[in-house]
């Protein structure tokens, strides 16, 4: 089935649920994970429609409100794999798409792959070198490894936010956008303070797609306004 380029409402529950038998060798945690992941609709549609992750609708949603991916406009995809996200920005018509992860990303057809780091000092020009100039949309749904301690969870998730906050001014052209995934917890204040020190507007929205029972929320920036020596201060990365 084709690619849907617009994000599809979901369908009403028909009471048909799975069922997960807990085996001896699956964990109960395990168990509730595949459960959820067969009952749920945007799994099941991702599957059906042949995006490669149900986070594909998000972008779709996030894109359907805000109008970000224009055509022609060039697409850095920050921690793409498994690659939902680059597959909205092609099919959505940037004219050139560049996907970054540390993982292997399988191939796309209309983008191109880099596997890499992007806090790497030479990635900023390395990118841009190979998209032919300055990004007009940096996307990052990224997510670090998590401890299962809240506080340091946070802490980690906030910092990783904002290096990419860094990293796109350091490679958006003047006029450009910025969305990115954080969450709720207190100090994400301090990444809406940097993003409004750089962007004309920014938002915050919670996307049909994302999980009622998660505090993800993602980030829209609008109107970069170039930079400058003093526009933002190099972050640490998280250990």
């Amino acid at each position: 089935m084709p690619l849907m380029a617009k994000a599809p409402s979901m369908p009403p529950s028909r009471g048909l649920v799975v069922r997960v038998k807990s085996a001896k060798s699956r964990s109960t945690a395990s168990a509730r994970w595949l459960a959820r992941q067969l009952n749920d609709p945007y799994v099941v549609a991702a599957k059906q429609q042949g995006w490669r992750s149900r986070a594909a609708f998000k972008l779709l949603e996030l894109d359907d409100k805000f109008h970000l991916i224009q055509k022609g406009v060039r697409v850095l995809d920050l921690g793409a794999a498994p690659g939902g996200w680059t597959q909205v920005a092609v099919k959505r018509g940037a004219s050139a798409v560049l996907a970054l992860d540390l993982l292997p990303i399988d191939p796309i057809h209309g983008a191109v792959i880099m596997q890499g780091d992007f806090t790497d000092p030479a990635m900023p020009e390395r990118l841009t070198a190979e998209l032919g100039g300055g990004a007009d949309l940096v996307l990052s749904d990224m997510a670090p490894n998590t401890t299962g301690h809240a506080s340091t969870d946070h802490i980690r998730i906030v910092a990783l936010a904002e290096m990419a906050v860094d990293f796109a001014i350091q490679v958006l052209s003047p006029g450009g956008a910025f969305v990115a995934k954080v969450f709720q917890g207190g100090s994400e204040k301090q990444i809406l303070d940097l993003l409004k020190q750089n962007f004309s507007t920014v938002r915050h929205a919670k996307p049909p797609a994302s999980r009622k029972d998660s505090s993800e929320l993602y980030v829209v920036a609008t109107g970069f306004k170039g930079r400058s020596d003093t526009a933002t201060t190099p972050l640490p990365r998280p250990e």
